[in-house]
Order: C-alpha cells, then sequence, then structure tokens
C-alpha cells in the first residue's frame, strides 16, 4: 500500500503541474496563432492549417474555408500554415509555387504583397501583447491593483538603504522622477534595477528629500523554493492586512494600466537579457518547459487570478522570444522583408534555405539550453 500511495502521490503531482501547464501554454500559443490565422484571412491568404501543438494530430476538423484545425500530440508550441508553404515553419515550396497559376498565387502567402506578409508575420507577438494586457486589464476591473503605502518600517544596518540615508519612517515619493504609489511598485523598480544609481526622493516627516541609493545584485529564494537574482536596498514593511487597500479601476484606466504592465514585463525582460550580455548577470535564469510546467503549478497553487497573470507574463515572453531576429522565428522573416524592402527582390532561395538551417540551430540550441537549467535548477532543489 506505501508503494501505492506513493505511486498515487506522484501521479497527482504530476496533474497538478500538467493541467496548468497545459492551460498557459494553450492559451498563449492559440492566441500567438489566431493573430497570424486572422490577419491571413483579411488579407485574402489561404490558411491550410491551424496546428496546437507539432507531431501525429490527436484530434480535428475542417472549416468552411478549408482550413483544418488540429490539436497535435506535442504541445509545445504551434503553427498556422499557409497555402504554398513546403512545412509549419513556412519555408517556401519552391516547386510547387513555380506550378502556380495567377488564380492560385492570389491566395499564396508568398506571393502576397510584402506589407501583407509583414503584417501577417508581426500578428502573432502583437496578438501576445494584446493578450498580456486584456489580462491585466481584467484583473485590474475584477479584483483590483493591492496597494501598502511605500512607508519604511525597517532599514538593515549596513545595506544599501543604510548607506543611502534611509531612516525608519521615512515615505517613498518618487524613484527617477517616477511616483511611487505601493510598496510592491517600489520593489518591482528596486528589483530590476541592480547595481543602478537611483534618485529616491523621499518625505521624511513633512519634508521631501533626495537619496541616491544602488541596490545591491543578491540571490533571493521564494516560496516555491526557486532562486532569483535581483537588486535589493535592505528595507521592509511591516504591513497588516488592515494596512492593505484595492484601488480599483474602469475599463479605461484598466486598459491603460494592462498596457502599463505589459511594458514594464518588456522593460524588465530586455534589462536582463542587456545584463546577460554584457556579462553582468548569469544565463541560468532562462527557463524552458520544464520550468514554466513547474512555475504554472507552484502559481496554480496560489489561484486563478495568479495564474492567470502568470500566462499574461509568459505571453509577453512568448511575443518577445519570436520578435527576434533569428530564422524559424517570426522576427527572423521580418528581417527577410526588411531586406527584401531594401534590395527590392527577395532573398535567393539558398539564402533562405541557409538561413531557415541557421536559424533552427540556433533555436535548438536554445531549447537545450534552457532544458539543461532546467534539470540544474530541479536538482537543486533536491
Amino acid at each position: 500500500m506505501t508503494f501505492l500511495n506513493e505511486m498515487l502521490g506522484a501521479g497527482s503531482a504530476t496533474l497538478g503541474y500538467l493541467i496548468p501547464f497545459l492551460f498557459v501554454l494553450t492559451l498563449v500559443v492559440f492566441v500567438h496563432e489566431l493573430g497570424h490565422f486572422l490577419v491571413a484571412r483579411w488579407s485574402g491568404v489561404r490558411v491550410l492549417a491551424f496546428s496546437i501543438g507539432f507531431g501525429p494530430e490527436l484530434f480535428g476538423f475542417n472549416d468552411r474555408h478549408g482550413t483544418r484545425w488540429r490539436v497535435a500530440a506535442i504541445p509545445l508550441g504551434g503553427y498556422v500554415r499557409f497555402y504554398g508553404d513546403e512545412d509549419a515553419a513556412s519555408t517556401p515550396d519552391v516547386d510547387a509555387l513555380e506550378r502556380m497559376g495567377p488564380r492560385e498565387r492570389q491566395g499564396s502567402f508568398f506571393f502576397a504583397p510584402l506589407k501583407n506578409r509583414a503584417a501577417i508575420v508581426a500578428a502573432g507577438p502583437i496578438a501576445n501583447f494584446l493578450l498580456a494586457i486584456a489580462i491585466f486589464a481584467v484583473v485590474f476591473m475584477a479584483v483590483g491593483r493591492p496597494i501598502t503605502d511605500a512607508i519604511v518600517d525597517e532599514v538593515q544596518p549596513g545595506s544599501a538603504a543604510a548607506e543611502a540615508g534611509f531612516v525608519a519612517g521615512d515615505r517613498v515619493v518618487a524613484i527617477d522622477g517616477q511616483t511611487i504609489a505601493s510598496f510592491s511598485a517600489m520593489q518591482r523598480i528596486v528589483s530590476s534595477s541592480p547595481e543602478q544609481a537611483l534618485s529616491v526622493t523621499v518625505d521624511r516627516g513633512g519634508e521631501h528629500l533626495q537619496l541616491t541609493a544602488t541596490p545591491r545584485l543578491q540571490e533571493m529564494t521564494d516560496n516555491f523554493g526557486n532562486k532569483h537574482r535581483i537588486g535589493l536596498l535592505g528595507i521592509s514593511r511591516s504591513a497588516t492586512p488592515a494596512d492593505v487597500r484595492y484601488q480599483s479601476f474602469g475599463p479605461i484606466e484598466a486598459v491603460v494600466e494592462g498596457a502599463k504592465e505589459t511594458w514594464f514585463v518588456v522593460a524588465s525582460t530586455g534589462s536582463y537579457l542587456g545584463r546577460m550580455v554584457t556579462g553582468r548577470e548569469s544565463a541560468d535564469q532562462l527557463g524552458g518547459p520544464i520550468r514554466i510546467a513547474k512555475t504554472s503549478g507552484d502559481v496554480a497553487s496560489l489561484g486563478f487570478v495568479a495564474l492567470i497573470n502568470l500566462a499574461a507574463i509568459l505571453s509577453v515572453s512568448i511575443g518577445l522570444l519570436n520578435l527576434m531576429p533569428v530564422p524559424m522565428l517570426d522576427g527572423g522573416h521580418l528581417l527577410f522583408y526588411a531586406l527584401e524592402a531594401v534590395r527590392g527582390r527577395p532573398l535567393g532561395p539558398k539564402a533562405q534555405e541557409y538561413g531557415m538551417r541557421v536559424g533552427l540551430a540556433l533555436v535548438l540550441m536554445l531549447m537545450i539550453f534552457a532544458t539543461w537549467n532546467d534539470i540544474v535548477h530541479l536538482s537543486s532543489l533536491g
């Protein structure tokens, strides 16, 4: 019975990670591919297949326009295949294209005007950003934003805050000219700005003082055992539930705040990548599907709102990843189109083929590296 209980417990834990992971990833992938699909339809390009996942089809159906909507066995992405494509990566089928007559070319992605092709490709990442804005906006309208005043209750001795001159009782009013409405807003700026000098305005007994503080890069462990390297000042807030209030938003305000939240994720990701490229940050924070699955399960235990917020953050990440100028990704196609606009004609088939091969190699290396990071991360958790 002990062995059986352990097996059942392991199965339950696996489902606890798998179901939230599939929910989050399927939502993000579906919206990304839907962006490609809708703009293609509006542009008169025929869509042969809309697939969630790769590999053998599990189930599907054909719509009245001849598009095969399918769910495949490997739920780690998806694709939209256009008329004239050789494969799911939108590689042109040169032989088929050469055999097309004038009427057939009208529905082919390859023969669509350059601006239409660029719009179709860009629509996927844009849809991801719009999804994130929509999710954040709905959460702000339905739940509101928790607000705790940015008051310093304690300053750790020898910390960056102590060196900058913070004292207990200070209220943080602004950082680098940006108004601070809550302690969490201050934390977000500080955590994403390690080793960067910040100009902090504090209210001390009714008098505004200007302090310069440089958050130190430190490793922190969250409630799920995940380690993060973030900027820390060394100040704390001892808030009680009575100190927390919820700020509600109307529809327009919520959309604006959702856009700001989305931009914050974009800026934070860009800042991390910049520090990684310059050697000031390690690449071991890059995660793959294993870490996404674990994080989804962990976050799901906090409730649906937390899980849907994770979906918004992942949606932004997927949008940014696809905009990288790497062949095989949307950004790589947009790079080809930019070169076509400059040259006045598309790159030759051989150049595009070699570009796709290089892009595939880069994407595979990134996936292997991210998966290795995931394995190392899990092993460190014991």
